[in-house]
């Protein structure tokens, strides 16, 4: 039976690398080779330091939680997609300035989204292009007609 601390470094190690889908708490001890007893304690103790959070969730008729990292490591996907990267302003943008960071909507959007899972939203017209979406009704209305 390995130490608790190797074992929460594991465990750690091993909730990290599922990211925003987390990890069934069942299934994390399975694949550590640990009791559930011991898998339930060393969720509990990363938990209380703040590493983790615990989601109860339902599965196949039982109650389980779900893992979760609170801290994602770093690489370039977490800067990929900032606005700052392709903006046309930047060589002008400067706190002091009236193009600043401070005030652009764009940064201020991403800095908010960040930590949240990518979705496609109908607002946006690239989304609507690629799924041949347009204002009009007239294909939902044959449909609810058929």
């Amino acid at each position: 039976m390995p130490k608790r601390n190797d074992l929460e470094q594991k465990a750690l190690h091993y909730i990290v690398g599922t990211g925003y889908q987390g990890v069934l708490q069942s299934d994390l001890w399975r694949e550590l080779g640990a009791s559930s007893r011991e898998g339930s304690r060393v969720s509990i103790k990363l938990e209380e330091k703040g590493l983790i959070r615990r989601e109860k969730e339902l599965q196949d008729g039982r109650w389980t939680y779900r893992l979760y990292p609170k801290r994602l490591p770093a690489s370039i996907e977490t800067i990929i997609d900032c606005p700052c990267l392709l903006c046309p302003d930047n060589s002008r943008c400067d706190p002091t300035t009236t193009i600043s960071p401070k005030t652009c909507p764009k940064l201020t959007d991403w800095i908010l989204n960040l930590g949240k899972e990518p979705s496609a939203s109908p607002e946006d017209p690239s989304i609507n292009e690629e799924l041949n979406i347009t204002g009009d009704d007239s294909d939902a209305e044959k449909l609810d007609s058929r």
